[in-house]
């Protein structure tokens, strides 16, 4: 197969599952064969988000079933520090707005800043639901603009994120995706979703379903 397969990547950057497939993702955005486009839903951002103290613990043991398909880690910082904070809420309202502002000023980092974001959370215990937090990781990245963003998001990054996910959302509608993360495959202008179970049997998994070598 030689012409470009599009993959549309729907996903959250405070979901589990999603960082149990990051692994995954970053090598499919480094295939000369695939034109990798991740699109935020928004699924915890806004009215989507929720406070943590009422389903912490549900969280971590469903991390650990995640940590145990795909490898990564869950660290005691994030348990103490994230789930256990006192007032720790499930919000990628400012996670949503840092991918956004990078896919404006840096598209080619997208990827890159995602995974920046879930190792801060997840790894480190840092609290990524705030702007100083996520400002000052994108600005050790070298995304000075995006940064300063998210710190004032402009009305043109709040119609972007809007835009965006209300797009990400219709893609899910369309193709019967009921959670994230998913996969849409683009290949001569015809679209059909992949089974996310592909994510976690690594990217051999998924470039076998392209038929990719």
């Amino acid at each position: 197969m030689t012409q470009t397969a599009i993959l549309h990547y729907l996903f959250d950057p405070l979901c589990g599952w999603c960082y149990g497939a990051s692994a995954t993702i970053a090598t499919l955005a480094k295939h000369p064969d695939i034109d990798l486009q991740p699109r935020a839903t928004g699924l915890f951002a806004g009215n989507g988000a929720r406070p943590m103290k009422s389903f912490a613990a549900q969280a971590w043991a469903n991390d650990q079933r995640i940590a145990a398909l795909s490898g990564q880690q869950f660290s005691e910082s994030y348990r103490r520090n994230v789930l256990g904070a006192a007032d720790a809420s499930l919000d990628s309202t400012v996670a949503t707005l840092a991918v956004t502002a990078v896919a404006d000023t840096a598209p080619d980092r997208v990827i890159e800043a995602l995974t920046a974001i879930q190792a801060a959370r997840y790894v480190d215990g840092k609290d990524v639901t705030s702007s100083a937090v996520v400002a000052h990781l994108l600005t050790e990245m070298g995304l000075a603009e995006a940064a300063a963003r998210v710190l004032n998001p402009d009305t043109a990054l709040v119609d972007l994120v809007r835009n965006r996910t209300a797009e990400a959302r219709a893609l899910m509608t369309t193709h019967n995706m009921q959670g994230v993360p998913a996969l849409i495959a683009e290949v001569d202008g015809a679209r059909r979703g992949l089974d996310a179970s592909t994510l976690y049997g690594g990217p051999d998994t998924v470039f076998a379903t392209l038929g990719l070598a």
